[in-house]
């Protein structure tokens, strides 16, 4: 089976530190990613796309599905991470928190968490057992799954042969439709590709890029 992992498309405000507290909307330039990565799956044709329940991650599922012309399911389980007093907040005020967290977890103290906050552990036995029940749900299928970068970045660590906590930081960033591709080996998993943004995506970015004042900051 395949298995791809995607982050889903960027908000509506992405200057701020979004986690499951704050169920934001995608923005226009995020609705048009997601329409670019819908025609990049077309090719991959999958059997079914899955996502979390939370707006950002089913509204960049949905045209994909359409696209496809396969059923879109929800995984409410699959939901960003916890992140109680920096939900919302602008990414400049979070950033020193969220790197002394990043650096614990790689050390290996994974049940480390500020308060209010979701460790890696808690996350991690929040969302594999869900990655796991999809995987033996469709042996033979081609599934999407969109949902959160912290999410996918812990199920990567976490799953991959190989691969574990000390390489939260070495693993490299997940920028927003950021997709892994996954293939079983029984017992474990690896990649035919990781972290690949689909050109379709890319060129959308680059249009936004040359054109700043007809996207969001």
């Amino acid at each position: 089976m395949t298995i791809w992992l995607a982050r889903h498309a960027e908000t509506a405000t992405p200057t701020l530190f979004h986690g499951a507290e704050s169920d934001v909307e995608l923005g226009e330039h995020g609705q048009r990613q997601a329409l670019a990565a819908a025609e990049w799956f077309a090719t991959q044709q999958p059997t079914v796309v899955i996502s979390s329940a939370m707006i950002r991650a089913s509204d960049t599922a949905a045209p994909i599905a359409a696209r496809c012309a396969v059923p879109h399911l929800i995984e409410p389980q699959l939901y960003e991470r916890r992140v109680g007093p920096l939900s919302r907040k602008p990414r400049a005020e979070a950033e020193q928190i969220w790197n002394e967290t990043n650096d614990r977890w790689q050390r290996g103290e994974t049940a480390f968490a500020f308060p209010g906050m979701e460790s890696f552990d808690e996350l991690r036995d929040r969302t594999v057992p869900v990655f796991t029940r999809i995987a033996s749900t469709y042996p033979a299928g081609r599934v999407v799954i969109i949902c959160h970068g912290v999410v996918c970045k812990v199920l990567l660590v976490s799953l991959l042969k190989g691969r574990g906590p000390g390489d939260w930081n070495t693993i490299g960033r997940i920028p927003n439709l950021a997709m892994s591709e996954l293939v079983s080996l029984g017992s474990a998993w690896e990649t035919r590709q990781l972290l690949m943004v689909p050109p379709p995506v890319l060129a959308v970015n680059e249009l936004a890029a040359a054109n700043p004042l007809k996207t969001e900051a």
